[in-house]
């Protein structure tokens, strides 16, 4: 597998998108977003994703320069349809008006629909705590081709359907939680795929209702599971209030209707900590809570515990300094759209 710089990367998906169509703020946003990813481990929705998004805009289903259109609002709360632009700029855009909101009323809330994917759901929240807010974000399909079966099923009824949620601290990087509630994002399914690898058991089962380790599989029926294996119902619960959150409630709807068209509908709460507490007070007792947590006696088989989002901070160092690691496959599909676009890949 190649080893690119971070810096390398962006500038590449940057000038893949703009010889597609893409605005230079809105392949900025997307370059920048899909980079991150790779930074903080989540290679599932990172530079894999960049010919899947080229191959949307091909099709009409991802829309460049798409209009931002506020279709409700109160003072607290905002409604979008982002018109099927980049999930990345529409999201980014409406988590920035609903920051504005939530300092000067102390919450708001914000619903998003008709928009693309919107790639890591944590680098949302993590953006507003680093502004004061406590912030949580969620994420469904709506009506687009389902993957996940509820708890006991061996059909797919749901989607991965990820919540995140962030926390200020007075050190400056946020506690961040970022999890699909299904038993894996279906990104690293393709993940394992294109780097031929087998998956961990539990994560996907068969049409004929087994469980198998190949990810081959997921493309002939196989279905992700809910989060939690035997407890898998409390991840089957969690899904089930996500896609209420950003499917119903956004206008989306359920079940399946299979356009083909990838539709994120996400819910935005944020609340202002300063609103509760001394933001300086809080964030300090934020990290002396983490310091806490991790001067536990460790269980066998672990070295230390770590806090919500640290892995990911400490990845994204270590990549920072050496590259990222893309998979060969991964790699030649950006050449080939660099010769298609006439862009240099190298």
């Amino acid at each position: 597998m190649p080893m690119i710089a971070a810096v390398t990367l962006e500038d590449t998906i940057r000038r893949l998108l703009a010889a597609c169509g893409a605005p230079p703020g809105e392949a900025d946003i997307v370059a920048r977003h899909v980079v991150d990813a790779n930074l903080c481990g989540h290679d599932s929705h990172g530079a894999i994703q960049i010919p899947i998004y080229i191959e949307r805009i091909e099709k009409g289903h991802i829309v460049p320069d798409a209009p931002f259109e506020i279709v409700q609002e109160s003072p607290t709360t905002t409604v979008v349809d982002g018109h099927w632009g980049f999930g990345y700029a529409v999201a980014e855009r409406a988590l920035k008006l609903t920051m504005e909101k939530a300092e000067a009323q102390n919450v708001a809330a914000c619903t998003i629909f008709r928009q693309s994917h919107v790639g890591r759901l944590g680098a949302y929240p993590a953006m507003a705590a680093q502004a004061g807010f406590i912030a949580m974000m969620t994420a469904d399909s709506g009506r687009a081709p389902k993957a996940v079966a509820p708890f006991g099923g061996a059909e797919p009824r749901l989607g991965t359907n990820p919540i995140a949620m962030a926390v200020p601290s007075a050190r400056g990087e946020p506690l961040l939680l970022d999890m699909a509630t299904s038993s894996v994002a279906a990104g690293k399914i393709k993940l394992a795929q294109a780097r031929g690898k087998a998956i961990p058991k539990g994560w996907i089962l068969r049409p004929d209702g087994r469980t198998s380790t190949d990810p081959g599989d997921f493309d002939k029926g196989a279905v992700l599971l809910p989060l939690g294996g035997s407890e898998g119902h409390k991840g089957y619960g969690l899904s089930a209030m996500v896609e209420i959150l950003s499917g119903l409630l956004t206008g989306l709807g359920f079940g399946i209707e299979p356009t083909g068209r990838h539709n994120d509908g996400c819910f935005l709460a944020l609340f202002k900590v300063a609103a509760f507490r001394d933001p300086e007070e809080f964030g300090r007792e934020v990290d002396e809570f983490a310091d806490y947590l991790k001067d536990t006696r460790t269980a066998e088989g672990f070295e230390e515990v770590l806090v919500p989002g640290e892995i990911e901070r400490r990845t994204a160092d270590a990549r920072r300094a050496t590259g990222i690691n893309i998979e060969d496959a991964t790699w030649e599909k950006f050449r080939a759209l660099g010769q298609k676009y006439g862009v240099a890949v190298d």
